[in-house]
């Protein structure tokens, strides 16, 4: 009875019977993994799956980078750069025409100094000179060995040059003598011929008759404009691509007056003297015509008497057909 009677209280416990007890009991939710790999070996696979991946320096100051590394750290991270504002950088080595170009007096090189044309072209003269003197002496800032006489010598030596490259085709040298400018004049409308050209002596000496300086751009890019007066004798012949000649003669002199225009970067330490250009006068006489070298049309038209008279012979010497048989 008594082992029925502890059965029956273990089987039927009352409500709260434990509730001392539980709060001294510490107990733990535990989890298990179903899926786990019977192989432990993967573990180290798994693991060598890391990518690392390099943060940036949160600490380092922008400020104290040069361009030069913040392009670089931008294209370790793959971004483009942005594009800095370079403007294309040209360089000026000659100007593109003659800045207050000088007027040959009329009838220079035909009068006499001593007659009152002559005295008042002096005169001019004297009075122009003031501004060229100060372009000389702005020159001299920048060449301090600028004589006019030395300078009238270079000038003839460049004068010669320029047309004996022309005369040879020398394309390539012609550019060291002359500007971007007069390149395509001297040129113009030389192909297909033959030049001959002769420097004989100077008339007159080479002298300076006018000089100017401009600034372009900045005030430091000076150039230099001076115009020399060349009297000359020379010989001049052009011929064709068949030989035939179109002006000129290799044989008579004749004399020849030049204002030519050279120029020179003085603001830039390597530049040269080089022909610019040439003042024509309007003063000055029109050209002698070149020769007419290409083959005339036969004319096949015949005047109206002569006509008349060709049909007449032609219409009596027809002979005559016997068609009989």
């Amino acid at each position: 009875v008594t082992s029925k009677l502890g059965l029956t209280f273990l089987h039927e416990v009352s409500q709260g019977f434990l509730a001392p007890v539980m709060n001294r009991v510490d107990f733990q939710i535990v989890r298990h993994r179903r899926t786990k790999h019977w192989n432990p070996k993967w573990k180290l696979f798994r693991r060598m799956k890391i990518m690392k991946v390099d943060l940036p320096n949160f600490n380092e100051k922008v400020e104290n980078l040069t361009d030069e590394e913040i392009r670089i750290k931008l294209k370790e991270q793959g971004i483009l750069p942005p594009r800095p504002w370079v403007e294309r950088q040209f360089f000026i080595h000659s100007t593109g025409g003659v800045f207050e170009p000088y007027v040959p007096p009329e009838g220079d090189g035909k009068i006499s100094p001593v007659s009152k044309q002559g005295a008042m072209q002096s005169l001019q003269f004297l009075e122009k000179k003031s501004k060229t003197m100060m372009a000389i002496r702005k020159i001299r800032h920048f060449e301090e060995d600028f004589d006019s006489p030395e300078f009238c010598k270079e000038a003839t030596k460049l004068y010669i040059k320029m047309h004996e490259l022309l005369a040879a085709r020398d394309k390539d040298n012609l550019i060291d003598v002359v500007t971007e400018r007069a390149y395509p004049e001297v040129l113009h409308n030389v192909e297909n011929k033959t030049i001959r050209w002769t420097y004989i002596k100077d008339i007159e000496l080479p002298r300076i008759v006018q000089a100017r300086c401009t600034d372009i751009i900045s005030k430091e890019n000076v150039f230099a404009q001076v115009t020399v007066r060349f009297h000359t004798q020379q010989t001049l012949a052009i011929y064709d691509r068949f030989g035939r000649l179109l002006h000129g003669s290799e044989i008579v002199a004749k004399d020849v007056l030049e204002y030519v225009v050279f120029e020179k970067h003085v603001a830039n330490e390597y530049g040269t003297w080089r022909i610019h250009a040439k003042i024509i006068p309007d003063w000055l006489p029109s050209r002698e015509p070149s020769a007419v070298t290409f083959k005339r049309k036969v004319e096949t038209t015949v005047p109206e008497p002569e006509k008349a008279v060709v049909e007449t012979a032609s219409s009596e010497n027809i002979p005559t057909v016997n068609n009989e048989r």
